[in-house]
Protein backbone atom coordinates (compact mmCIF):
# COMPACT_ATOMS: atom_id res chain seq x y z
CA UNK A 1 0.00 0.00 0.00
CA UNK A 2 2.98 2.23 0.93
CA UNK A 3 3.93 2.15 -2.97
CA UNK A 4 0.62 3.32 -4.24
CA UNK A 5 1.33 6.45 -6.40
CA UNK A 6 -2.09 8.53 -4.45
CA UNK A 7 -1.05 7.24 -0.80
CA UNK A 8 -0.58 9.97 1.79
CA UNK A 9 2.77 9.81 3.60
CA UNK A 10 3.88 11.98 6.19
CA UNK A 11 7.66 12.05 6.18
CA UNK A 12 9.85 10.72 9.81
CA UNK A 13 10.24 14.43 10.48
CA UNK A 14 7.37 16.60 12.17
CA UNK A 15 8.07 19.76 10.85
CA UNK A 16 7.88 18.59 7.40
CA UNK A 17 5.19 17.08 6.29
CA UNK A 18 5.19 15.31 2.79
CA UNK A 19 2.73 13.90 0.57
CA UNK A 20 4.32 11.20 -2.24
CA UNK A 21 7.87 12.92 -1.17
CA UNK A 22 6.77 16.76 -1.73
CA UNK A 23 6.19 19.14 1.11
CA UNK A 24 2.88 19.86 1.70
CA UNK A 25 1.60 23.06 -0.66
CA UNK A 26 0.64 25.92 2.08
CA UNK A 27 -0.83 27.87 -0.63
CA UNK A 28 -4.68 27.16 -0.73
CA UNK A 29 -6.67 26.55 -4.02
CA UNK A 30 -7.41 28.82 -6.21
CA UNK A 31 -11.26 28.50 -5.11
CA UNK A 32 -10.65 28.57 -1.49
CA UNK A 33 -7.95 31.50 -1.84
CA UNK A 34 -11.25 33.61 -3.90
CA UNK A 35 -13.67 32.64 -1.19
CA UNK A 36 -11.59 33.92 1.42
CA UNK A 37 -10.09 37.01 -0.08
CA UNK A 38 -13.74 37.40 -1.13
CA UNK A 39 -14.99 37.17 2.51
CA UNK A 40 -12.28 39.82 3.69
CA UNK A 41 -12.33 42.09 1.49
CA UNK A 42 -15.72 42.66 1.62
CA UNK A 43 -15.57 42.67 5.71
CA UNK A 44 -12.90 45.46 5.12
CA UNK A 45 -14.68 47.50 2.75
CA UNK A 46 -17.68 47.13 4.44
CA UNK A 47 -16.21 48.59 7.78
CA UNK A 48 -14.32 51.45 6.14
CA UNK A 49 -17.70 52.15 4.53
CA UNK A 50 -19.34 52.57 7.94
CA UNK A 51 -16.58 54.17 9.11
CA UNK A 52 -17.03 57.02 6.41
CA UNK A 53 -20.70 56.89 6.48
CA UNK A 54 -20.85 57.39 10.07
CA UNK A 55 -17.69 59.75 11.01
CA UNK A 56 -17.77 61.86 7.49
CA UNK A 57 -21.34 61.82 6.23
CA UNK A 58 -23.60 62.79 8.96
CA UNK A 59 -26.24 64.52 7.66
CA UNK A 60 -27.95 67.62 10.20
CA UNK A 61 -31.52 66.85 10.82
CA UNK A 62 -33.94 68.58 12.76
CA UNK A 63 -32.83 67.45 15.20
CA UNK A 64 -29.20 67.56 15.25
CA UNK A 65 -27.03 65.07 13.09
CA UNK A 66 -28.86 62.45 11.69
CA UNK A 67 -26.76 59.03 10.24
CA UNK A 68 -26.67 58.87 6.29
CA UNK A 69 -29.36 55.76 5.32
CA UNK A 70 -26.66 53.61 4.32
CA UNK A 71 -25.25 53.47 7.74
CA UNK A 72 -27.14 50.48 9.29
CA UNK A 73 -26.91 48.85 5.95
CA UNK A 74 -22.91 49.34 5.86
CA UNK A 75 -22.93 47.84 9.63
CA UNK A 76 -25.53 45.25 9.06
CA UNK A 77 -22.95 43.90 5.83
CA UNK A 78 -20.08 43.97 8.24
CA UNK A 79 -21.55 41.98 10.91
CA UNK A 80 -22.51 39.06 8.07
CA UNK A 81 -19.04 39.15 6.84
CA UNK A 82 -17.80 38.93 10.52
CA UNK A 83 -19.76 35.28 10.43
CA UNK A 84 -17.78 34.36 6.74
CA UNK A 85 -15.08 35.71 8.23
CA UNK A 86 -14.91 33.21 11.28
CA UNK A 87 -16.05 30.47 9.00
CA UNK A 88 -13.48 30.86 6.71
CA UNK A 89 -10.82 31.00 9.39
CA UNK A 90 -11.87 27.65 10.03
CA UNK A 91 -11.33 26.82 6.34
CA UNK A 92 -7.85 28.16 6.26
CA UNK A 93 -7.33 26.98 10.09
CA UNK A 94 -6.95 23.59 8.55
CA UNK A 95 -5.48 23.83 5.34
CA UNK A 96 -2.46 26.56 6.06
CA UNK A 97 -2.11 27.61 9.36
CA UNK A 98 -1.66 24.85 11.07
CA UNK A 99 1.08 23.11 8.25
CA UNK A 100 2.40 26.08 8.07
CA UNK A 101 3.03 26.18 12.24
CA UNK A 102 4.55 22.86 11.30
CA UNK A 103 7.29 24.34 8.60
CA UNK A 104 8.92 27.48 11.30
CA UNK A 105 8.32 29.32 7.96
CA UNK A 106 6.48 32.94 8.44
CA UNK A 107 5.66 32.55 12.33
CA UNK A 108 6.11 36.11 12.90
CA UNK A 109 3.50 37.31 10.40
CA UNK A 110 1.26 34.40 10.46
CA UNK A 111 1.18 34.73 14.33
CA UNK A 112 0.01 37.90 14.46
CA UNK A 113 -2.45 37.44 11.70
CA UNK A 114 -3.77 35.46 13.93
CA UNK A 115 -3.70 37.56 17.00
CA UNK A 116 -4.69 40.02 15.53
CA UNK A 117 -7.89 38.45 13.82
CA UNK A 118 -8.84 36.93 17.77
CA UNK A 119 -8.25 40.80 18.58
CA UNK A 120 -11.02 41.83 15.86
CA UNK A 121 -13.66 39.01 17.03
CA UNK A 122 -13.15 39.64 20.96
CA UNK A 123 -13.17 43.93 20.26
CA UNK A 124 -16.21 42.97 18.08
CA UNK A 125 -18.14 41.14 20.07
CA UNK A 126 -17.23 43.77 22.98
CA UNK A 127 -18.56 46.74 20.90
CA UNK A 128 -21.51 45.00 20.76
CA UNK A 129 -22.07 44.17 23.54
CA UNK A 130 -20.14 47.00 26.03
CA UNK A 131 -22.24 49.11 28.25
CA UNK A 132 -19.32 51.64 29.60
CA UNK A 133 -19.10 54.12 26.70
CA UNK A 134 -15.57 55.17 27.96
CA UNK A 135 -14.14 51.25 27.37
CA UNK A 136 -16.49 51.53 24.31
CA UNK A 137 -14.92 54.30 22.74
CA UNK A 138 -10.79 52.75 23.59
CA UNK A 139 -12.19 49.72 22.17
CA UNK A 140 -13.87 51.04 19.08
CA UNK A 141 -10.60 52.97 18.14
CA UNK A 142 -8.28 49.96 18.46
CA UNK A 143 -11.12 47.61 16.71
CA UNK A 144 -10.72 50.18 13.40
CA UNK A 145 -6.85 50.87 13.65
CA UNK A 146 -6.36 47.18 13.53
CA UNK A 147 -9.23 46.03 11.18
CA UNK A 148 -7.73 49.06 8.67
CA UNK A 149 -4.01 47.64 9.35
CA UNK A 150 -5.29 43.98 8.47
CA UNK A 151 -4.63 44.07 4.77
CA UNK A 152 -1.17 45.04 5.23
CA UNK A 153 -0.18 42.47 7.34
CA UNK A 154 -1.50 39.96 5.46
CA UNK A 155 0.20 41.55 2.26
CA UNK A 156 3.39 41.19 3.72
CA UNK A 157 2.74 37.56 4.93
CA UNK A 158 1.59 36.41 1.52
CA UNK A 159 4.76 38.07 -0.41
CA UNK A 160 7.33 37.20 2.13
CA UNK A 161 5.66 33.92 1.86
CA UNK A 162 5.85 33.91 -2.20
CA UNK A 163 9.38 34.79 -1.94
CA UNK A 164 10.47 32.12 0.49
CA UNK A 165 9.10 29.62 -1.86
CA UNK A 166 10.73 30.51 -4.92
CA UNK A 167 14.26 29.95 -3.57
Amino acid sequence: MLDHPGYLAMSPHPHHPTVVGHRTPLRLSRRRRYLVYGIGWTLWASGALWLLFHYALMQKGEFGDTPHPLEPWWLRLHAAMAFAALWSFGLVWGVHIVAGWRTRRQRLSGGLSVGLLLWLVISGYLLYYLGDEQWRGITSVAHWLTGLSLPLLLACHIIFGRRRTKR
